[in-house]
């Protein structure tokens, strides 16, 4: 009987295998042939699915952002409400672990190319408008405005508006300075310094 290939789960693990290689080597160092020995693959197996390193870059950022969106609909499905939510929902972006730690890698090499890939640069503006729809999600569940219909459209009044701009930016720095700087960085410290700006923001 023939064997049953899982399309989609291939797919996912040359993803991984994809950011891994990022991880160490770059955007630039993730070519098809180190791809391809990272996941245990041949040349030809791993071009039946990606006939080059663009479309396979543009596939593991892609998987990326479905991650991180469906954590973040874990959380808000879960019946957490209040500043708990607002933790969790923040936590998802900071490199708390490894994986999380590669997600921020491999983001942060992705919006450098993005400057040249018209692909991941839309992936960016759509990642950016995710993030404050988050954000102010967050803020809403900090100070207990209730739950905007619309999450897309700034909040009101204003100043919740504000607010998650303001935390938009901070969560920003966070992960880039977390990333940049593990070894001053280690997770308890940055999960404190997240917590301490949100009990700020919840006044």
């Amino acid at each position: 009987m023939p064997k049953v290939v899982d399309h989609e789960q291939r797919r996912q693990e040359l993803a991984q295998a994809l950011w891994r290689v990022v991880d160490r080597a770059g955007f630039e160092g993730a070519t098809v042939r180190a791809v391809a020995t990272e996941a245990n693959w041949s040349m030809g197996a791993l071009r039946y699915y990606f006939d080059s390193q663009q479309r396979l870059l543009h596939f593991a950022v892609e998987i990326l952002i479905e991650r991180i969106g469906d954590r973040l609909r874990a959380h808000l499905g879960a019946g957490i409400t209040g500043p708990e939510l607002a933790r969790r929902l923040m936590e998802e972006f900071l490199p708390l672990d490894s994986d999380r730690g590669v997600e921020v890698t491999v983001w942060l090499a992705a919006l450098e190319r993005a400057r040249t890939d018209p692909h991941l640069a839309a992936l960016r503006r759509q990642s950016w408008e995710g993030t404050r729809q988050v954000c102010r999600l967050a803020i809403v569940e900090l100070r207990g405005a209730g739950r905007p219909d619309n999450s897309a459209k700034p909040l009101r009044p204003r100043a919740l508006e504000d607010a998650a701009a303001a935390l938009h930016v901070y969560l920003d720095g966070l992960t880039l300075h977390a990333s940049r700087y593990p070894e001053q960085n280690p997770p308890g410290v940055v999960r404190e310094a997240l917590h301490t700006y949100l009990a700020a923001l919840a006044g």
